[in-house]
């Protein structure tokens, strides 16, 4: 009788594990799919700077691609761009459009350079629901690449918006250039 019950206490076991794995590996793979956008949804869109899949690829950089054409997100501290503070202007890594001047720059404590402004006319923006909740992304006007998102959370002495954008999504043009 003993055996029985702790044959059936084993099995009973292996089926929750087995569950409990599965249901990770489901929730994963809905994370991932959510992460990388259908052709189909980057191709709706018309831009004044088209490009095949292809030849994206081939101009830009694996990180870059991954932001600007997959709509990724870049491990926040990591951008060489999050310290600059000298004069200058921040382009689309992709084409670059201008998208927000230093001057509009600061310090959110995010990981991620982030502006309350961006260059008018230059950025576009899209409703996400991507991790559960909405968001507004910005795209880039001109290519339609990824750059980030924006909250309400800025300084409320100017815009009281915070553009919190991928630096692999930007390159930085000194004044002086």
């Amino acid at each position: 009788m003993i055996a029985i019950r702790e044959k059936n206490k084993n099995a009973m076991r292996k089926l929750l594990s087995l569950l409990l794995l599965f249901g990770l590996w489901s929730c994963q793979g809905q994370q991932k799919k959510a992460a990388q956008p259908a052709e189909e949804e980057v191709a709706a869109v018309s831009y004044p700077v088209t490009k095949t899949d292809a030849e994206w690829r081939a101009e830009l950089t694996d990180l870059e691609y991954y932001i600007l054409r997959r709509a990724g997100t870049e491990t926040p501290f990591s951008s060489e761009l999050l310290e600059v503070k000298e004069a200058g202007t921040f382009v689309c890594a992709a084409c670059q459009t201008p998208l927000f001047k230093s001057e509009h720059k600061f310090d959110s404590g995010t990981g991620w350079p982030s502006f309350d402004r961006e260059i008018e006319g230059n950025v576009a923006y899209d409703v996400d629901y991507k991790i559960g909740y909405k968001r507004t992304e910005e795209h880039c006007a001109t290519c339609g690449g990824h750059l980030g998102h924006v909250f309400d959370d800025g300084p409320r002495q100017t815009t009281g918006k915070r553009h919190c954008i991928n630096g692999a999504a930007l390159d930085f043009i000194p004044a002086s250039e």
